[in-house]
């Protein structure tokens, strides 16, 4: 499977370099000297390092087998790279592990396991299940490590943040607490991990192919001498103690001469074991300075590399290795009786490591006696400087003064002593409950050994009476197994299969639990960063927003600052704001950076930058845009997603405060139709009946509405600005038409009004279904609205009218001073408003939420949506001091309103107290009022139509009837 990124790094991996250390041997980058050290340190504690010997399952072809490769894993990269040896400079390959998973299967061959990437799947073996389990685990851990270690700083890329490092290391701790629940940790296996595995034989395995040549069918492959694998592996030892790794000399000098030596016979690895199966021995060995040169410095004059000596000759080769290993070696005077002094050189090592161990303990000692003496020879001196000055002192008064200090001293030592002894008898106490304690240990100690000699006495017995038994057999014959006992046998014994592979399974069970545990830790800390990536990515893009809307505002006020005139000045603004108004739809996707652009339309088609004609008004419609896509941005992850999230575990709806909560926050735009459908059918489900909306589409086919041509010349001026009503080939035009008529034979008293199309538009985009929208503009009209609001008179509409007069006054009488100040009507604006619930006003984003909590609550909402808007430009209107720029202002100002969650806030929040009792009231008054003047007019139209008829048609002096000129005509 992974032959082929192997055999690309066989010219690459036999180069040694004498800066590597061995247990990261072949690693990519140099490890400082504090990494070497601990893989030369004790052999007996844990490895700093995860490096060891594997078998790995690769090849091409008919030489797919098992190949014994040295694995290291590299922290800052979280790769597990392998070499042919531990001396190899350059690894073949790496294993990406921040990615990969890890499986053991209890059917496969003991030790096997696999790593899996998203790329390929690696198989690897170990020498025993212990190995195995001790791999996976340590690899879990480094894993882990890796994803939860903060990224290094690019200056500093071995230090880790101080603050970081306890919480790093507790959540390491609890992760591994964790991992102990699924399977117990396994005990470093000795030697064969870490530096130690560095040191032992490179395990082989058997071939079935000998002595064969792939390349030329027939030849026989020639034996070198290889020297034996104990020499290099002592020269290696004897780098790793130095410090720093030296190479092997001709360890890989001719590993290209036979690319197939790796199906050579097992005869030479049974001997000495130096070599794993598939790499080239060395060539030429011989341990003479000559041919085993150190690196030469390329600064060095007079020593060039092309003046190296070339390999012995093959016809010379044993005879000269013969020779020179009987003679004195000058580079390594430890081995002058040649290859068989190795194990007395480890010896002498370790001899020399203890040798150092005792003297530092002798210079610890030695530092501590002379640190006493010091202290004894300060006490001297200060003896001594104050006897010499009780000495030179002039006057009886000044020795005195001089023995009272000493008086004082020596009250304060006294204290001190008194001090020590008290803790001395503390420390007495401790030391008898102590004793106490050891006293039972002893004693328990006693029981224990008592009881095991007990034990040894029986076993002893038995072992004897056991004896006896084989020294003395029965007489009578031994009766042969029958058929039932043989049953039994064979039984016993798979049971005991069955039991070794239930603990198999048990095992596999234990690790996949934890792998699974680990990895979905993995992929929700993953999740989270990708979270918090994408939310300062919002942050950013909203502050991005924000300054470009900051640039649009500045240069409309530079264009107001400067008039008409035509000057070098204006004309630059003219084309800044020129590009600035160019809308690039391409742009978010040509940078690839922005996560959510800015879109020509929104989620209901509605445009995102209205099409102005006059171009200051299209510099303010792309300011709000921009301004509405920083709210947004800013208001996605700390508003939007906790509201998803509870209007998804909402369930079944039914009428509540948390439901009333939720419909003023607003409803998400996936959960929105469902929810509409339903407030809709809360309120027209005693007027709903089966197959109704068809009826009366079929009453239309029959003959035409009167209202019909009304209707057809509102459907193309509703929503000009959506393009699902300005599309030639969009089917809502269609849908409109069909809603609006069947809700004209529904209600004939009111048929058709002007602003029931925009009402029936609102309901389509969000319900898509025709008849879901009639009945949403059912109960707009006929349940929610009161009654006459869409009559011909709008009675119902001017009472509203006033009634938020009044309101104006009480909520924010400051504004409502400053209108009458200007005498500027407000009604001319907000009788739309309420005619169409805010359709024509509001962006799509804040008129849907406020749609949303109109169907549940009713026209109260309205009110304080409208009282809100005023609230939210209050301080704009005041600012402004003529009545002409007051209605220029109210014409578009709605539109400036960005932020939804203000405006709902300002709504539900600040016009409070709002109650429903005072509403009815106030319209109950004004509807009297408004009755009475309109029974008034009433009065007065009849009073002069009465005059007129009383008159008579009367011909003014002078002129002419209409009779008399057709009589002489």
């Amino acid at each position: 499977m992974d032959g082929a990124h192997e055999n690309a790094a066989e010219s690459s991996s036999s180069v040694p370099r004498s800066e590597e250390p061995a247990c990261s041997a072949g690693g990519p980058e140099v490890l400082p000297p504090e990494e070497s050290e601990g893989c030369a340190g004790s052999l007996d504690a844990a490895p700093k390092k995860l490096c060891g010997y594997l078998s790995k399952f690769g090849g091409k072809g008919p030489i797919r087998g098992w190949k014994s490769r040295w694995f290291f894993y590299d922290e800052r990269k979280c790769h597990l790279y392998y070499s042919r040896t531990a001396q190899d400079a350059n690894p073949l390959d790496s294993i990406d592990l921040s990615s990969a998973v890890f499986d053991c299967k209890a059917d496969a061959e003991e030790g096997t396991f696999e790593i899996k990437t998203p790329s390929r799947i690696i198989t690897l073996k170990a020498a025993t299940k212990q190995v195995m389990l001790y791999w996976l685990q340590q690899l879990q851990t480094k894993r882990w490590e890796f994803h939860s270690s903060p990224p290094a700083p690019p200056a500093a890329p071995d230090a880790a943040p101080a603050g970081n490092g306890p919480t790093l290391r507790l959540e390491l701790e609890q992760e591994e607490e964790e991992l102990e629940d699924f399977l117990s940790p396994v005990r470093t296996p000795p030697g064969l991990v870490g530096a130690a595995a560095a040191l032992q034989p490179v395990p082989t395995k058997p071939l079935a192919l000998q002595n064969i040549s792939l390349k030329h069918l027939g030849t026989e492959i020639h034996q070198p001498l290889v020297l034996p694998g104990s020499f290099l592996q002592t020269q290696h030892a004897l780098s790793l103690h130095s410090g720093r790794v030296q190479p092997v000399p001709g360890a890989n000098r001719h590993s290209g001469r036979n690319t197939m030596y790796n199906i050579r016979s097992n005869r030479q690895a049974q001997g000495t074991g130096h070599g794993p199966p598939g790499e080239d021995p060395p060539l030429s060995a011989e341990p003479q300075r000559a041919e085993w040169p150190l690196p030469s410095d390329p600064g060095t004059p007079g020593k060039d590399p092309a003046d190296s000596p070339k390999p012995t000759p093959k016809s010379s080769l044993t005879a000269n290795l013969i020779q020179k290993a009987k003679r004195p070696n000058n580079t390594f005077p430890l081995f002058a009786e040649g290859l068989t002094r190795t194990r007395t050189a480890q010896e002498k090592i370790l001899a020399l490591e203890q040798q150092v161990l005792m003297l530092t303990k002798e210079l610890k000692s030695q530092k501590e006696l002379v640190r006493i003496l010091h202290k004894a020879l300060e006490a001297a001196q200060q003896e001594k400087r104050a006897s010499s000055a009780y000495l030179a002192a002039a006057e009886d008064k000044d020795r005195l003064e001089l023995v009272r200090h000493k008086v004082r001293q020596i009250a304060e030592l006294g204290k001190r002593v008194e001090a020590l002894e008290r803790e001395r008898e503390s420390l007495a106490q401790t030391a008898g409950l102590r004793e106490q304690q050891v006293q039972e240990l002893q004693r328990h100690v006693q029981q224990l050994l008592e009881k095991n000699q007990a034990k040894q006495q029986v076993i002893c017995k038995l072992s004897e009476k056991v004896t006896w038994d084989f020294t003395h057999p029965p007489t009578q014959p031994p009766v042969p197994l029958g058929a039932a006992d043989r049953d039994f046998l064979s039984q016993q014994e798979k049971m005991e299969h069955l039991k070794d592979d239930m603990e198999a399974y048990r095992t596999q069970n234990r690790f996949l639990n934890s792998e699974i545990h680990q990895v979905t830790k993995i992929w929700r800390r993953v999740a989270e960063k990708e979270k918090a990536l994408l939310m300062k990515c919002a942050y950013l893009q909203a502050k991005n927003c924000q300054v470009e809307s900051k640039y649009l505002a500045g240069l409309r006020r530079l264009q107001e600052a400067a008039g008409g005139e035509a000057t070098e000045s204006s004309e630059l603004l003219r084309q800044l704001t020129q590009e600035a108004l160019q809308w690039e739809a391409g742009e978010a996707s040509a940078d690839g950076v922005e996560l959510s652009p800015i879109s020509e339309y929104d989620e209901y088609g509605f445009l995102t930058v209205p099409n102005y004609e006059m171009e200051d008004l299209k510099l303010l419609a792309k300011i709000q845009a921009l301004e509405v896509h920083s709210h947004h941005l800013l208001a996605h992850e700390a508003v939007e997603r906790p509201l998803r999230e509870r209007w998804a575990a909402l369930g079944d709806l039914a009428p509540s405060v948390e439901l009333k909560q939720l419909l003023r926050a607003g409803v998400p735009r996936e959960h929105r139709p469902r929810v509409w459908k339903w407030l809709v059918q809360l309120r027209v489900r005693h007027l709903q009946s089966p197959g109704h909306y068809q009826e009366l589409l079929s009453r239309g086919q029959v003959r035409e509405h009167p209202a019909a041509r009304q209707i057809e010349l509102d459907l193309n001026r509703t929503f000009p600005n959506n393009k699902h009503f300005t599309c030639p080939t969009s089917t809502f035009p269609d849908k409109l038409r069909r809603v609006l008529l069947a809700f004209s034979w529904q209600n004939p008293t009111i048929g058709y009004c002007q602003g029931l199309n925009r009402l029936a538009a609102i309901a389509l985009l969000v319900l898509e279904e025709e008849e879901s929208a009639f009945w949403c503009l059912v109960a707009i009209v006929e349940t929610i609205m009161p009654a006459d609001y869409y009559s011909k008179t709008l009675t119902s509409s001017q009472v509203d009218q006033r009634v938020l007069q009044d309101l104006l006054l009480e909520k924010l009488p400051r504004l409502m001073a400053h209108l009458g100040q200007y005498r500027v009507d407000l009604s001319f604006l907000t009788f739309n408003w309420f005619l169409v619930v805010f359709a024509d006003s509001l962006i799509s984003n804040i008129l849907l939420r406020v749609w949303d909590a109109f169907l549940y609550e009713g026209t109260k909402v309205v009110f304080r949506y409208a009282l809100a808007i005023f609230k939210y430009n209050e301080e704009e209107i005041l600012r402004l001091q003529d009545s002409l720029e007051i209605y220029q202002y109210l014409r578009f100002f709605t539109k400036t309103i960005c932020n939804s969650q203000k405006l709902m806030t300002i709504a539900f929040n600040d016009m409070n107290p709002f109650p429903m009792k005072q509403l009815r009231q106030l319209r109950r008054a004004h509807r009297e009022r408004l009755e009475a003047e309109l029974h008034e007019l009433e009065q007065l139209k009849a009073e002069y139509l009465e005059t007129q008829s009383s008159r008579g048609p009367a011909v003014p002096d002078g002129c002419t009837s209409e009779d008399e000129g057709e009589g002489e005509a």
